[in-house]
């Protein structure tokens, strides 16, 4: 995800303007946007890579009844 420069600058300038202890508060909120952004890449990955698995499972005729629920 690609910021305009002129956006870029004015975010930049705004946190120039904070004082202190809003700075350790808008890092903390950066970190909890990017935590939860690799939280929902991991668990897409894990989800991905299992469908095989779990196909060979879910996947049989002694089952197939309850595809119809």
């Amino acid at each position: 995800m690609s910021i305009a420069k002129s956006t870029q600058t004015k975010l930049i300038e705004k946190i120039r303007s904070l004082p202190p202890d809003k700075i350790t508060v808008l890092e903390d909120f950066l970190d909890f946007l990017l935590t939860r952004s690799e939280d929902s890449l991991l668990t897409y990955s894990a989800t991905k890579i299992s469908e095989a698995a779990f196909a060979r499972i879910w996947d049989n005729p002694e089952d197939a009844e309850y595809d119809e629920l």
